[in-house]
């Protein structure tokens, strides 16, 4: 069905090639993981797969690709289209109807289907991803991150395309979310027989549901292709840049060997012996644990704050109180829609609560505009097409220093190219911001906000499209400045950040703070779990495998071992 036969493609704007002998066979009905760090290709192998190359994306091609049976070089987009179904990272970037019924039957209508065959084929094919019935008259800007994708899956679906081709489905979306995506993603491929193709940073969650084979990637080219058992049985994904899955961590820190044998693919599906599971208790029992203390002084405080949007009547925020710790690192978590970029707007002066008082150091924030708040509170927004306004990567990192006009060219230099080394962009430092992906635009915006040097910053999902590495070098320095007093507040569907870097949770529910604890203790409460759309830990799973009755220490002590073992 899809075969690269050592194919190689080089960008018309690079002197270097981006594939290099790409052998690989994707067989009708398969499901496949791509996983790579960022920059490996993985993009430029599914733009090969789908047309984009050489349509929007022109280059040099080496080898041969077939699809569906003919050359690459004799099929343009329109055809492949209907080959391949591509469903993007961002769902927004894909909609052109004005209504979810109408976005799901555009394919249909540009090829003139008739009324009656398109009203039968939509109403089944949104009923099979879970968004018929009154759904197809909402507008998809009202629609929650799920949903979106779900209609985005469903307007690609709607054409019978043999191939689906998932780019990051995960990126978006809170835990329990991304769960429910996997499973939809898992009953289409078993009750159509299409081939799905994932491309994804997160693999244990990918793994949740089976798949045949997870193509690993690196530097152009193919390190691995394996089934999830062999692969999670070597070293490889840990060597190129890959999270393991967490249960897979701590057993190798306990000593224990993973064979395929185990079936290690999955939490539920691993096999563990009586001294396996010695071994995990005696390494628990062994590690130690330092209680870290917080700084009493508040720095951020909000008291009874309510909000709703102008025109509606729901409060998308409802008696909220909160308070923040100087020199404190702390995870907002929550589903989606549940008000915690609201809350982060109110903060910043974007938008206005309908009651209630925000404080700065004890101060009213209403006295101050939002430049004045910029000066003291950085926000990094989840989107970062919605910050950058400058074309070059160097302008953009420097702007808000060159506005400040007090600073020399050599001290605004020093300072960019600071910022640029630690968010891995220095090399691409004379780069157009339009040449890069969404990960790496979203490391320019950490180092606009960086340079500024703010009292606190609020980071909207940091670390969203990140490879491992660069979440680790981006955790490590946003650490670094956190231990030299600076204030962090962590908005995250990323459940291992939450453990690893912060010692606080504030769980966000329908617009309410419903938890505030420890983060390891808000993994193991079920009414939270549900609550606010988390996902257990496959940690609370092990420990229950090796009859450690607390959970919440096993994972506390986990976290601890595994960033002195990264270090």
């Amino acid at each position: 069905m899809i075969e690269f036969r050592d194919f190689g493609f080089r960008y018309t704007s690079q002197s270097e090639p981006t594939l290099h002998n790409i052998n690989l066979k994707i067989r009708q009905g398969e499901k496949i993981l791509i996983c790579g760090p960022s920059g490996c290709g993985k993009s430029t192998l599914a733009h090969c797969i789908n047309g984009l190359i050489p349509s929007s994306y022109s280059g040099e091609a080496t080898g041969e690709l077939i699809l569906d049976g003919k050359s690459f070089k004799d099929q343009n987009i329109f055809s492949l289209s209907k080959f391949v179904g591509t469903v993007l990272q961002d769902s927004d970037g894909q909609f052109i109807g004005l209504t979810v019924g109408e976005d799901i039957a555009f394919a249909l209508e540009n090829d003139r289907t008739g009324r009656e065959e398109m009203h039968r084929r939509v109403e089944e094919v949104s009923k099979k991803v879970g968004i018929g019935g009154s759904f197809l008259t909402h507008a998809p800007h009202e629609l929650s991150g799920g949903q979106k994708q779900r209609v985005a899956l469903a307007g690609v679906m709607v054409d019978r395309v043999k191939v689906l081709l998932f780019d990051e489905p995960l990126a978006n979306l809170d835990p329990a979310t991304g769960k429910t995506t996997i499973e939809l993603i898992d009953e289409i491929h078993k009750s159509t027989d299409t081939t799905v193709i994932i491309i994804e940073h997160r693999l244990e969650d990918v793994l949740y549901r089976d798949v045949d084979r997870v193509v690993l990637m690196s530097e152009g080219r193919i390190i691995s292709d394996s089934t999830p058992a062999e692969l999670l049985s070597s070293n490889l994904l840990i060597k190129h840049g890959i999270r393991e899955p967490l249960y897979i961590a701590a057993l190798k820190y306990a000593g224990v060997r993973i064979t395929p044998q185990m079936r290690p693919q999955r939490v539920d599906t691993l096999v563990l012996t009586e001294e396996d599971k010695k071994k995990v208790r005696s390494w628990f029992e062994n590690l130690s644990i330092e209680n870290e203390k917080i700084n009493d002084e508040i720095i951020l405080s909000a008291e009874k704050i309510n909000f709703r949007y102008p025109d509606k009547e729901r409060l998308v925020l409802k008696d909220l109180d909160f308070s923040l710790h100087k020199g404190e690192m702390m995870a907002v978590v929550g589903k989606n829609g549940a008000g915690k970029s609201t809350f982060s707007k109110l903060i910043c002066g974007f938008e206005k609560p309908s009651s209630g008082c925000l404080k700065l150091n004890g101060r009213d924030l209403s006295e101050l505009s939002i430049k004045e708040r910029a000066d003291h509170i950085g926000y990094v927004m989840q989107n970062p097409n919605q910050m950058i306004s400058k074309p070059m990567i160097r302008e953009e990192v420097s702007l808000a220093l060159v506005l400040k006009s007090s600073l020399t060219h050599e001290e605004i230099d020093k300072k960019v190219d600071e910022v640029l080394k630690i968010c891995g962009l220095y090399p691409f430092r004379n780069w157009p911001v339009s040449a890069l992906s969404f990960g790496q635009k979203k490391r320019v915006t950490i180092a606009s906000i960086l340079s500024m040097n703010p009292e606190v910053i609020i980071l909207d999902e940091p670390t969203a499209g990140q490879d491992f590495r660069h979440y680790t070098e981006i955790m490590e320095f946003l650490k670094e400045l956190n231990e030299r007093g600076i204030t962090i507040v962590l908005i995250t569907h990323d459940m291992h950040l939450m453990l690893e870097y912060c010692s606080r949770a504030v769980i966000f529910a329908d617009g309410e703070v419903v938890a505030d604890k420890r983060s390891e203790e808000v993994l193991t409460e079920p009414t939270i779990v549900e609550k606010a759309c988390l996902k257990k830990t496959s940690l609370s799973d092990l420990a229950t495998m090796c009859y450690i009755e607390d959970d919440t220490a096993f994972i506390r002590r986990f976290i601890l071992a595994d960033r002195g073992e990264r270090r």
